[in-house]
Order: C-alpha cells, then sequence, then structure tokens
C-alpha cells in the first residue's frame, strides 16, 4: 500500500517546512512543485529534499493562473505511481497521532475511497482558532472546518476539475467523489491545524498573489487554545534559521481591528 503526497505550493515560506516535517515519515513518497514563489520557499524545499532525498521529489513549474493550477493539480496526481494520495497544502500542520491513525485505517479497510478530516482554522496567531461555526462545509453528515486530503487513488479515472478555489476530485462519471456512495468514504476525528487565516509568506518582495492573499485575511479574534494544548509535534523541533518562528503572538494592530470586527462576524454566521 502506497502513499504519496502532492504539495503544490506558491509562497508558503511561513508553515511549508511544519507541514512537510510533520507528514513526511507517514509517505513513501512527496512531490512537491513550486509554482513561482518570491519569497524563501524554494530555499527551504531544497533543505528538506536534502534531508530526505529519497522522498521528495522537487519541481519548479513557474506561475500558474487558475485554471493552469488545477491542471498543474492533475500533472501531480498523474505522476504518483500509488494506491492513495495525500494532498498537503503548504499551510497544513498535522499530529502524529492524526496521520499514524488514518492510515492505519487505509491500511485495514480496502474499500475505502476517500477520508474526511476536520481542522482547527488558526486566526489571528498560533494562540487562537476560529469557532466551529466558521466552517461551511459538509461532508459525511459533518459541517464545519473539514476536508478531503486523503484519496484512494483507484477510484477509476480519478481526477482533478474546477479552476483554483473550487478545485476537486471527480469520478469517471464527472461526479464529485463525495458523491459517491458515502459508505465507501469515513470522517474519522483526527484534526490538523490550517493556518490559511494567517500571514503564510516570509516573502521579501511585494508578490502580488502575497499581497492579495494577506488582503484576504480576516480579522476576528478567535478561541483560545487551553494552556495544556498540545500542538503539532513539529513545532517543537529545531528548525533552520530559514524558518520563521511560529510561536509569534497577534500585533496590535491586528487586535484592535479584530475587536471591532469580530461582533459583526459571530453575528452575520448566527443569522444566515
Amino acid at each position: 500500500m502506497l502513499i504519496w503526497g502532492n504539495c503544490l505550493v506558491k509562497n508558503e515560506g511561513r508553515y511549508l517546512w511544519f507541514a512537510v516535517k510533520s507528514t513526511i515519515e507517514f509517505l513513501d513518497k512527496i512531490l512537491i512543485w513550486d509554482t513561482g514563489s518570491s519569497d524563501d520557499t524554494v530555499a527551504i524545499i531544497k533543505l528538506l529534499q536534502k534531508e530526505y532525498p529519497q522522498k521528495i521529489e522537487f519541481k519548479e513549474i513557474g506561475g500558474v493562473d487558475a485554471k493552469q493550477f488545477t491542471k498543474a493539480r492533475q500533472a501531480m496526481l498523474d505522476k504518483s505511481k500509488c494506491d492513495w494520495v495525500f494532498i498537503l497544502d503548504g499551510d497544513e500542520v498535522w499530529w502524529e497521532d492524526s496521520m499514524k491513525s488514518i492510515i492505519k485505517k487505509i491500511k485495514s479497510n480496502k474499500e475505502l475511497e476517500y477520508i474526511v478530516s476536520p481542522y482547527y482554522s488558526v486566526i489571528g496567531d498560533i494562540y487562537h482558532y476560529q469557532e466551529e461555526l466558521a466552517g461551511e462545509y459538509n461532508l459525511l453528515g459533518e459541517k464545519g472546518h473539514l476536508n478531503i486530503r486523503f484519496v484512494n487513488k483507484n477510484i477509476p479515472d480519478l481526477h482533478f476539475e474546477k479552476p483554483y478555489g473550487a478545485e476537486g476530485f471527480f469520478d469517471i462519471e464527472g461526479k464529485r467523489i463525495q458523491d459517491r456512495d458515502p459508505n465507501k468514504a469515513v470522517f474519522l476525528d483526527y484534526p490538523y491545524l490550517h493556518f490559511s487565516n494567517i500571514q503564510r509568506s516570509s516573502f521579501k518582495k511585494a508578490d502580488s498573489m502575497v499581497m492579495q492573499r494577506n488582503r484576504k485575511i480576516r480579522h476576528e479574534i478567535g478561541s483560545k487554545f487551553t494552556k495544556d494544548f498540545k500542538y503539532p509535534e513539529v513545532f517543537y523541533k529545531e528548525k533552520p534559521d530559514l524558518v520563521p518562528n511560529p510561536w509569534i503572538a497577534m500585533s496590535n494592530n491586528y487586535r484592535i481591528r479584530a475587536i471591532v470586527e469580530t461582533p459583526l462576524r459571530k453575528l452575520k454566521r448566527r443569522i444566515r
């Protein structure tokens, strides 16, 4: 049973090292393709590749638009000679137990087609997360912060469709995989941390995509992780100097704006 990672990135210098380090020991191989980073992403990938030369296949494919992004996803999928594919974004960091438990489930049930995983949507800084009511995904009867990250590659004509932001897995009939037989899928309550609402680039120059991404960051005061909360193990490991410190609290400017905007955001969620 081979499990390969597919990691398509651009300007993910802040969390990519943590994302890859938290998962690579559980994968047979991982493809990491860069789409034109202007920050330290490429340098970080090369550090990781030097540490795991047999597991990491790195490629620079240049900039892509929304449709080309999906084509790149498809190219990675086509190149993945495995039984299961694991989609890893550069802002997703996993617990060891989550990875172990999911892979154990995959290996014990040959009928499975995909796994739904929950995540903590980190917001403001690493010490806070967004309320579950903000999660809008509906999968296998669950609603909230959810995603499909592990998929059985033997689904007939498994492929990607739709442009970036709406892209997803489809089957031979053009049906989204989540619309296939729900008895061949499972929700496993083994989460990961998702940093999509945090600045993810360690950019040195103003890249237009980075600036656009930062403008979309929500300003919100989230729930605080408890004092005894254990972050993914990788955050306690020694990191290269090139990798930014993740333990930085939100700025005063962010906090002030978030205090103003949070009540309205929460109100809208409750009346929609």
